[in-house]
């Protein structure tokens, strides 16, 4: 404070006339303390009043707030020397919180046991708090910590691990985990693989995107609305709650998992009022201004970031490219930086009070693949922050209350390929409108990219995610919706009720299946239990061996991945999947990206499954689908913690069970019930506190070594 008083000249600590030096000190004591009180007594309030507040505001409002605190305290000192400009106020507050944050972490943790002592206080404190005193002592089964790394494939994966790039994932795959790749289904994108593997359904999940007749309306998976209905039918398809129903935690997911603890959780945050909690974590993070000023500090340094690798790779004329310009560094900077602090202070909190179960999605990486190529440079620094991020969860679960395993893995893979209209000249709308006779525009318009980090944004603004306008048909009209999902590509004519076959479709726009099938940079399509290939080549998907030949070429699995989706009752009247080349593997996105995925072809459909060796090996060795991932999980639940509530079926062989095992498993039910109630006590305890996840962030994340904004 004397310092930025003497530096600043808005902002003093003396009368006019001059004081000396004891009185400015004493003048600087009091105003700092008056604001240190202030901070801790007014921020609960403050944070608490503002619940409504979009979060991404109450992220600016710190500031303002921060300062408004100054100068009450200014005012407070009794010789009335303390005076700052308004806008003095602002920043002088700022500084101090920075600065008081990073000399008191500094203080606490130079000494690296000083660090743990201190890391544990907390966990303990936090232990007492939800459980009560005696159960600190409790022995504990241990915990799983799910860590997804949105978009990272396989491959990249081992890569980034062999070059040095993710030096902690190198650690972990050499001296204590396993890893194996598992095959998405048709619709390789986050909502299809996350809703399966947290809620164990995939069913009538097509695409990203897709038109459904019966309601008239377009269902996208990074819309809350959307998310909510997908999310209630699996739930109603497989009669469970979810992966996180008992003791769990989601963490900036799509779906909930049947969790009661959610912060950045898209599904619910259409919900208004106290009783929405996605937008929890943001207000307990952003509650310590400390944590407002770092990830705005880090947030400009990746907007510059971004705009100087965009005009770096234009400068080297480096291909394939698309737009990154309009509010892409701003998308990429929330979230690069505010909602990965967020998500990982949020895990920090779970961790320390020892929760069973806690899946968080780290989307980084996704969102900068789909402008800046699955490989590079970019993509590189991206996956080396997100490295030290996992290494920092690492060492606060040494501090949990119960011992945790750590499982990483990912939804999904990126194929890289230039995109659909850089490569032809026209969208796939255009296409199929200029095959059904209709006008096509001269100017070759985009399609908006469905990146989850944009729906993020929205949904921290309390608006509704951006749709276009191709995505609604003119009442009347008898036009196609067709809607894009990476390299896959989807087509519904209203007009039509139910699903339209292929003579309808034939009669009704005799050019349009040729015009498509034909076309260079598309590979098959699927229509109504057929899949059309070039030349007019046709494979029945009822005859065992047909698809299999033509979609060979598409990687393993991928008849049985189309054959399973020509069941859906909401399959488009037409599935488009763009061309593929084996040999460099890639595809044309139908939207503005040059790593895509959501469709068949190359690395977007080959995720990644590690896990410790304490836990067994995944049944099958490489599973298909996200519904056999979500099985895996459940089963180390199970292996760790007993049956999962609510429980599953009861199997046939149940009815032979002896007297023991019947006594047995009433026991195991007895306990099973303790549990959720002891659960349902923490939820009620654990509604968000101002200041909780943030007091944590103080601790945790100024890590005491040096690390890059």
């Amino acid at each position: 404070m004397l310092v930025l008083a003497g530096v600043l000249p808005d902002f003093r600590l003396q009368s006019g006339d001059g004081d000396s030096v004891t009185k400015v000190g004493l003048t600087a004591a009091w105003g700092a303390g008056a604001f240190g009180l202030l901070s801790a007594l007014v921020w609960p309030v403050l944070v608490r009043a503002l619940l409504l507040v979009p979060a991404l505001v109450l992220g600016l409002l710190v500031f303002f707030l921060n300062g408004s605190l100054l100068l009450m305290a200014l005012r407070l000192i009794p010789s009335g020397h303390g005076q700052a400009a308004p806008e003095t106020a602002v920043v002088v507050a700022a500084v101090m919180s920075a600065v008081a944050s990073a000399t008191s972490t500094a203080l606490a943790v130079r000494d690296d046991e000083a660090y743990r002592r201190r890391l544990y206080r907390l966990a303990d404190r936090r232990r007492r708090r939800h459980r009560g005193p005696g159960a600190a002592g409790a022995r504990q089964p241990p915990g799983l910590l799910f860590l997804q790394l949105d978009g990272v494939g396989h491959r990249v994966l081992r890569e980034a691990a062999d070059r040095g790039v993710m030096p902690t994932v190198a650690d972990w795959l050499e001296r204590s985990h396993r890893i194996t790749p598992w095959h998405t289904d048709w619709s390789s994108q986050t909502g299809a693989s996350q809703l399966g593997i947290l809620h164990g359904s995939t069913f009538d999940v097509p695409a990203f995107r897709w038109y459904e007749k019966e309601s008239g309306e377009v269902m996208v998976c990074n819309r809350p609305t959307s998310a909510a209905e997908l999310q209630r039918r699996a739930v109603a398809r497989t009669g469970d709650g979810g992966l996180l129903t008992l003791d769990g935690a989601s963490r900036g997911n799509l779906f909930s998992g049947g969790a009661d603890q959610l912060a950045l959780v898209l599904s619910v945050s259409a919900r208004r009022g106290r009783a929405n909690r996605s937008r929890a974590g943001y207000f307990a993070y952003f509650s310590d201004p400390a944590n407002a000023v770092r990830t705005a500090v880090s947030f400009v340094a990746e907007v510059c970031r971004e705009i100087v690798q965009s005009v770096r790779a234009r400068l080297h004329g480096d291909g394939p490219r698309v737009s990154r310009g309009g509010l892409y560094p701003l998308i990429r900077a929330f979230a690069t930086v505010v909602e990965r602090d967020v998500v990982v202070a949020a895990v920090i909190g779970d961790v320390l009070a020892g929760r069973s179960a806690i899946y968080a999605d780290l989307v980084a990486y996704d969102e900068v693949a789909h402008h800046s190529g699955p490989r590079g440079r970019d993509t590189d620094q991206v996956l080396a922050r997100l490295d030290r991020s996992l290494a920092l969860l690492a060492r606060v679960t040494e501090h949990a209350p119960r011992t945790y395993r750590i499982v990483l893995l990912s939804d999904h893979g990126q194929s890289p390929g230039e995109t659909f209209l850089s490569r032809y000249g026209l969208t796939l709308k255009d296409l199929v409108r200029a095959g059904c006779g209709l006008p096509v525009s001269r100017r070759a318009g985009g399609t908006p990219s469905g990146a989850e980090a944009r729906a993020a944004v929205l949904a921290a603004l309390h608006r509704p995610v951006e749709e276009g306008e191709e995505e609604l048909p003119r009442p009347g009209r008898r036009e196609p919706v067709v809607l894009a999902s990476g390299n896959l590509g989807v087509i519904s004519f209203p007009d039509i009720r139910g699903r339209a076959s292929r003579a309808r479709i034939e009669r009704a726009h005799p050019a349009l299946l040729p015009t498509l099938a034909n076309h260079p940079g598309i590979g098959f399509l699927l229509v109504d239990g057929e899949v059309l290939g070039p030349g007019g080549v046709t494979a029945r998907l009822a005859e065992p061996g047909e698809a299999e030949a033509l979609l060979d070429r598409f990687g393993p699995g991928a008849a049985e991945a189309v054959r399973r989706s020509d069941g859906f009752p909401h399959v488009p009247d037409v599935m488009v999947n763009s061309a593929y080349d084996p040999e460099t593997g890639q595809v044309h996105a139908f939207e503005e990206q040059i790593g895509s995925h959501g469709g068949l072809g190359g690395e977007q459909g080959e995720a990644f499954l590690m896990w410790p060796v304490e836990l067994s090996d995944p049944e099958p060795p490489f599973p298909v689908g996200a519904e056999a991932v979500h099985r895996v999980l459940r089963g180390w639940l199970r292996e760790l913690d007993g049956p999962q509530v609510p429980l599953g079926p009861a199997r046939p062989a149940a009815a032979a069970r002896t007297a023991a095992g019947t006594a047995a498993a009433a026991e195991e039910a007895a306990v099973a019930r303790a549990t959720v109630a002891r659960a349902v006590e923490e939820a009620a305890a654990e509604a968000p506190e101002p200041g909780g996840t943030g007091v944590v962030a103080e601790a945790v994340l100024k890590d005491p070594r040096p690390q890059a904004p």
